[in-house]
C-alpha cells in the first residue's frame, strides 16, 4: 500500500508545502512515465512512505506540471527534494535508495506521539494494519455479535469469546511483512494474559495448542504490570514485544489467547496493531546499476520519448 500522494498542479504542491507543520519533513519525487530509473525506484519509495509514517511523501509528473519542475530547477529524473518549513533543505538525483532512505533517517525529525512513545509505533517500524486482509480474518470461539473485525478497526466494535476465554485468530496479510511487536488492548479483568503465537500456519485446533501438538513460534505470558490505561474507561494496554528475528518473513501469523488478565468467563480484545516493516519486494538487480546516483536527464530532447 503506498502513501505518497500525487501531485498535479502548481497550486497542490504550494499548498503541501506552506499547509505542513514545520516540524514535518516532506520529500518530493520528481518523476516521469518515460524515465525509467523512476519507475524502478517507485516501489521504494511507496515502501519508505509506509515505513516513514511521519514524513509526507508526494510525487510530481515533471510533464504534467512543467512550471514547478522548472522552477525548482530539476534538470534530471528522478529528482528528490526535502522540504521542511516550506524551504529546500536537500536534494538527490538518481534512483539511489540507499541515499535516499539515508537522508530520510538524517532529516525525518523526532517521531510524533501518534506515531510512537508509550501508545504508539516502536522507532522504525510502523502500524501494519494497512497490510491486514480483514475480509480474510478468521477467529475460533468468538461471539457472534464481537467479531474478530472488531479488533482491526478504528470503531467502537470489539472481539469477544463466546464459550470459554480461548480464541484462536488467524491474521493473514497482504504482502509478506516482518513483525517486530504487537499492541493488544481491552478491558482490564478481560484482555489476555497468555499468547502463544504461529508464524505462517493457515489453520490451528484448540486441542493442537493446548497441547503442544503444533511447534509455536513463541509463547507470551504478560504480567498486569505490563498494561497501562489506554485513556477509555477501564481500557487497558500493552506493547509485547516479539522475538524479531522469528518474525522475518511472515505471511500470517495466528495468535492462541490462552486465558485473560481476571479469569474471567471470557476475552475481550478491543484492539490488536501488529507493529513492522513490509518486506521489499523490489528486486535488488534491478537497481544495482542505478545505485550510484545515475538519473535520466530532463530536456526537449528527452520530454519527447514515449
Amino acid at each position: 500500500m503506498s502513501l505518497v500522494k500525487s501531485l498535479h498542479s502548481d497550486a497542490e504542491f504550494k499548498q503541501l508545502l506552506s499547509g505542513a507543520d514545520p516540524k514535518k519533513l516532506i520529500v518530493v519525487d520528481f518523476t516521469a512515465t518515460w524515465c525509467g530509473p523512476c519507475q524502478m525506484i517507485a516501489p521504494v519509495v511507496a515502501q519508505l512512505s509506509t515505513k516513514y509514517r511521519h514524513v509526507d511523501f508526494a510525487k510530481l509528473d515533471v510533464d504534467e506540471v512543467q512550471e514547478t519542475a522548472a522552477a525548482c530547477g530539476v534538470t534530471a529524473m528522478p529528482t528528490f527534494q526535502f522540504y521542511k518549513a516550506n524551504r529546500k533543505i536537500a536534494e538527490l538525483k538518481g534512483a539511489n535508495q540507499g541515499g535516499l532512505e539515508q537522508l530520510v533517517k538524517q532529516y525525518q525529525g523526532p517521531v510524533e506521539a501518534s506515531e510512537g512513545g508509550a501508545l504508539g509505533a516502536p522507532a522504525g517500524h510502523s502500524d501494519l494494519t494497512s497490510y491486514v486482509q480483514l475480509a480474510q480474518l478468521e477467529c475460533l470461539n468468538q461471539s457472534p455479535q464481537h467479531t474478530v473485525r472488531g479488533a482491526f478497526v478504528e470503531d467502537a466494535s470489539y472481539l469477544e469469546s463466546d464459550s470459554d476465554e480461548q480464541l484462536i485468530v488467524v491474521v493473514p496479510f497482504n504482502q509478506n511483512v516482518r513483525v517486530h511487536s504487537m499492541r493488544v488492548t481491552g478491558p482490564k479483568d478481560k484482555v489476555p494474559r497468555t499468547f502463544k503465537t504461529y508464524v505462517n500456519r493457515t489453520n490451528l485446533g484448540f486441542d493442537e495448542a493446548d497441547s503442544g501438538g503444533v511447534a509455536e513460534t513463541e509463547v507470551l505470558t504478560l504480567p498486569e504490570k505490563d498494561y497501562v490505561p489506554a485513556g477509555e474507561g477501564d481500557l487497558v494496554t500493552a506493547l509485547v514485544g516479539l522475538r524479531y528475528v522469528r518474525y522475518q518473513n511472515v505471511q500470517s501469523v495466528i495468535l492462541f489467547i490462552k486465558d485473560n488478565m481476571g479469569d474471567e468467563e471470557t476475552t475481550q480484545v478491543n484492539r490488536i496493531v501488529f507493529y513492522g516493516t513490509p518486506v521489499e519486494t523490489t528486486k535488488m538487480s534491478d537497481l544495482r546499476k542505478m545505485d550510484h546516483g545515475e538519473g535520466s536527464a530532463a530536456g526537449p530532447a528527452a520530454a519527447k520519448k514515449p
